[in-house]
């Protein structure tokens, strides 16, 4: 299937679909700005390097491209998993220290919760920040993303094509947990 490497940074491609599940932020102003800024700095350089080094300014633009997609969509990944683990916003998670996936979508919310069960003995990658805990969160590790955003039905699918078999994914409620699928 899909070589080890580190979870999320890069999935994998296969028969023309990625190999993955992901749940994006909204896009905010904040993004929108680096993104352009990226942009019009790339093209300046181009321009300049075209007028001093009279080298072809397009090969700096399409060298730059893909850095400046991949910067732009590991900013709006909140959670993804795909054959190598899970990523719950910049914190990577390997699939040998996750246990279950966790999700929990509060009454009335606007935003769903995202978390993960890890492995006795397994901790956090060293320099990790996870999210401030939410009380309706029972796993340590967790994101938040637009309810809109998030599909369960999905999830489980791609988790039964790409998360290896003893993975679970669990829906926490008031009333308690239960299995999905």
């Amino acid at each position: 299937m899909a070589q080890a490497g580190t979870p999320g940074a890069r999935p994998t491609r296969r028969a023309g679909r990625w190999e993955r599940y992901r749940v994006t932020h909204p896009f905010s102003a904040r993004d929108q700005a680096g993104l352009w800024g990226a942009i019009v700095g790339v093209v300046a350089l181009a321009v300049l390097l075209g007028w001093a080094l009279d080298m072809k300014g397009g090969v700096v633009i399409v060298a730059a491209v893909p850095f400046i997609v991949s910067w732009y969509e590991n900013r709006r990944t909140a959670f993804q998993f795909d054959a190598a683990g899970a990523r719950f916003g910049t914190v990577p998670l390997p699939w040998s220290d996750v246990t279950q996936l966790v999700v929990v979508t509060p009454e009335g919310g606007a935003r769903a919760l995202i978390g993960a069960r890890l492995r006795p003995g397994a901790s956090l990658p060293a320099g990790a920040a996870p999210a401030a805990h939410d009380p309706a969160m029972p796993a340590p590790i967790h994101v938040a993303v637009l309810r809109a955003k998030f599909d369960l039905r999905k999830m489980v699918g791609k988790a039964r094509r790409y998360a290896p078999a003893h993975l679970q994914i669990v829906v926490a409620d008031a009333s308690g947990e239960r299995v999905a699928g």
